[in-house]
């Protein structure tokens, strides 16, 4: 059996454990609340951007008349040759198995296309890190390393993500979509409506089909028991499950794309396009920013409420075998007395 002192050491361990591990779920469940403040502030913006361009496509034509070719670059479809997938990761860990299922959910993604070259770009230290162990680095339209090669990468930003990190990224995809060095560009993310909804998706974000609507090549949910400890963690954690309420929200920005109105634009309407449709492209990966960073607080709250519970646990435990060896001491102690006792 332990020695008492050992015992004793190992509960206070364990309890100075718990305490970091209490402290970091408090700090993650501000985070959380924070995060989804910012992406629901930023959801206004988005949908009335989409609702001013799907007005502006009622007045504008696609299609030159007179070459029938797509006005803008960012709406040409193309056959695939070469993709480019952007993973959005964490850039810290201690957050359960958050990264780890979006960089799994990028490899069984490979499979959809096992005949075309992917270019990788790694958005958070983790998923690059898992990259870069895997797959080899390359240049943008230079000779290629191998069917997949990371040609990209961003960490440290996900404690201090702004619209124009997003904005960046943005430009650069789109100047690379322009080049004809990527035939489709796709987004993997977690995507964040509430503690227990959210999901991993893969989302095609070049070329532009359809305005306001998305188009997810692949998703996976969170399974029935993670869902039920991040169900328990929020609760201990004061954190809402419910998802925010923005149907009065949807309901102007739907109205103001559908109304039957001829407005009066400073620049012609083909210039307003053009102008808007990259900016479009941006507040898409803000969206997808903003949901990682809230969906890896989630995880990470997830996680650290599990570790405080094991935490205390091991600690009922170990005072358990304490108090054993404890008692077995007192008793090997009274059973040498009582037997020198009856030698004398």
């Amino acid at each position: 059996m332990a020695n008492i002192l050992d015992i004793r050491r190992r509960i206070r361990s364990v309890t100075n454990t718990r305490q970091i591990t209490k402290a970091m779920k408090m700090v993650s469940a501000a985070k959380l609340r924070r995060a989804q403040e910012r992406a629901l502030a930023a959801r206004p913006y988005a949908q009335m951007l989409t609702s001013i361009l799907k007005s502006l496509m009622e007045r504008v034509d696609p299609y030159n008349p007179e070459t029938g070719e797509v006005r803008h670059p960012l709406l040409v479809e193309r056959e695939e040759k070469t993709i480019l997938v952007m993973v959005v990761t964490g850039d810290k860990g201690l957050a359960g198995a958050f990264n780890t299922n979006i960089c799994k959910t990028f490899q069984r993604a490979l499979d959809f296309k096992p005949d075309k070259d992917i270019d990788v770009i790694a958005v958070g230290r983790k998923g690059r890190d898992f990259l870069r162990r895997r797959y080899p680095s390359g240049e943008p339209g230079g000779e290629r390393k191998g069917r997949v090669q990371v040609v990209g990468e961003q960490i440290g930003i996900f404690n201090r993500a702004e619209f124009s990190h997003a904005t960046e990224w943005a430009n650069r995809l789109i100047d690379r979509y322009e080049k004809g060095q990527a035939d489709s560009v796709y987004l993997l993310f977690n995507e964040f409506k509430s503690v227990i909804a959210q999901r991993i998706v893969l989302e095609q974000i070049l070329p532009i089909h359809r305005l306001g609507e998305r188009d997810i090549l692949q998703a996976e949910a969170l399974s029935v028991e993670a869902r039920r400890e991040a169900a328990l963690a929020a609760a201990r954690a004061g954190v809402s499950l419910r998802e925010a309420d923005t149907s009065e929200m949807d309901r102007e920005a739907a109205e103001f794309g559908a109304r039957k109105i001829e407005y009066i634009y400073e620049q012609p309407p083909e210039v307003l396009f053009a102008e808007l449709l990259p900016k479009y492209l941006a507040t898409q990966m803000y969206r997808a920013l903003m949901e990682s960073v809230a969906a890896e607080h989630a995880a990470r709250m997830t996680a650290m409420d599990s570790a405080t519970n094991n935490a205390s646990e091991m600690i009922d435990s170990l005072t358990l075998a304490m108090n054993r060896a404890r008692q077995a001491k007192i008793t090997k102690e009274i059973i040498e007395i009582v037997s020198g006792a009856a030698a004398l």
